[in-house]
């Protein structure tokens, strides 16, 4: 990503603004941690003792990442936060905010430390007087991650005595930026009930190594995700960086590309239909039902017959002109799919009821001779269940749970 100072670049997911050493904004994103409330900054013992360390901190807030609310992040030795459910040996692969990430080791120095501190509102990390553990006559490195309650998230420096692109990436990576992936489960056909897990990064953000230097502050400020949406309308309609779809058995909104992947893929939310189950548009969640009522014949009846008369529905244009111009003719077919929907309903029942008044009519001996009874079972697919992704045991040494971490 090129960058210029001062100006926002655009990620996707965030836009950051890098601001120089004379800038007065970088004094102002600098949290002296030495003026806050005592009982609330925590020098962590054990990261502040050790090399290749990583210790969980709880959040006393939600803190969204990538659209995911997380109340629980990982704090490494390395210079930066790992924000995954599954830790792992290999922490600085992805799914990371990383200040500086590099090889410090905190414990070739007693002024090394590693502290942190939670106000409620936002949570800073400081990684204070750290050395490189191969070059340790570089002199020490004080920076500081900050990660807001709105997410927003600030990288500020006080001490980087060397340029960032000269450290060695031979025995550690050398990373500043974010990332987020999601994992899969795979199964292993050849070993039953044995299951594999791949993680896959679905983005990143890389800033600018040479911008980096003592005295500079980078802040980063989330843009919006499918995730926000809560309803199928609010999702449909949105006009955001991503093309939204909503999944109405998981109740979710997505581009499909976010930690809950395998649930998207598993129940076939890439398969469902757009538009016609948007029925909070009419009001009319009490009248039309669903595929969750699989047992409900005429339910799964007029819902096939509104599929085969309205198939493709219109996808939502990307585009904001061409939303635009989309809008009505979509509606009305959703109006007159609604009515015919309530035509064939009204139909239905009054030819049962109808049947059930006259069982010796020619209609109540056909549909006596096929009973539901006789019927075969409707069954729908719904995938391989949800997947429960268990932690990782530690592996190597362990102090008090927390596990040692090695290069990707």
């Amino acid at each position: 990503y090129t960058h210029t100072l001062g100006e926002d670049t655009d990620h996707n997911y965030y836009t950051s603004k890098t601001f120089g050493s004379s800038d007065l904004m970088s004094k102002e994103l600098w949290v002296n941690i030495n003026q806050m409330d005592k009982e609330k900054v925590k020098i962590h013992g054990i990261l502040s003792n050790t090399h290749r360390q990583a210790a969980r901190v709880n959040l006393s807030f939600d803190f969204p990442f990538y659209g995911h609310l997380l109340r629980e992040i990982t704090v490494a030795t390395g210079g930066f936060i790992y924000m995954g459910d599954v830790v792992h040996r290999m922490l600085t692969a992805t799914q990371y905010i990383a200040p500086l990430m590099a090889n410090f080791d905190p414990s070739l120095s007693r002024n090394s430390t590693v502290i942190y501190f939670d106000n409620g509102t936002a949570l800073v990390v400081q990684w204070d007087h750290v050395h490189l553990q191969d070059s340790y006559n570089l002199g020490s490195f004080t920076f500081q991650a900050t990660l807001h309650s709105d997410g927003r998230i600030v990288f500020a420096y006080k001490e980087v005595p060397v340029q960032i692109a000269k450290i060695s990436s031979v025995n550690h990576p050398v990373k500043v930026g974010l990332s987020d992936a999601f994992v899969v489960v795979h199964k292993i056909q050849q070993i039953p009930n044995v299951r594999r897990k791949t993680i896959y990064e679905y983005h990143r953000v890389e800033l600018l190594k040479t911008k980096i230097t003592s005295s500079t502050a980078v802040e980063m400020m989330p843009l919006p995700t499918c995730l926000q949406f809560t309803s199928c309308t609010s999702c449909i309609a949105s006009q955001i960086n991503f093309n939204c779809s909503w999944c109405h058995r998981l109740n979710r909104c997505s581009s499909g590309f976010d930690r809950h992947r395998q649930d998207w893929v598993d129940n076939s939310c890439p398969d469902e239909v757009c538009m016609w189950m948007c029925v909070d548009v009419f009001m009319m969640d009490g009248l039309i039902c669903s595929f969750q009522r699989e047992k409900d014949m005429l339910c799964s009846l007029s819902l096939s017959l509104f599929l085969f008369f309205f198939l493709p529905c219109t996808v939502k244009a990307t585009s904001n002109s061409t939303a635009e111009n989309s809008t009505h003719p979509l509606h009305m077919g959703l109006i007159l799919g609604m009515l015919l929907l309530l035509l064939v309903m009204v139909a239905i029942v009054l030819v049962t009821v109808y049947i059930y008044h006259h069982p010796s009519s020619a209609a109540g001996l056909f549909f006596i001779e096929r009973r539901p009874s006789r019927w075969p079972a409707m069954k729908f697919r719904r995938g391989s269940g949800h997947p429960v992704y268990a932690e990782v045991e530690p592996v190597g040494q362990e102090k008090e749970g927390f596990i040692e971490s090695e290069q990707c």
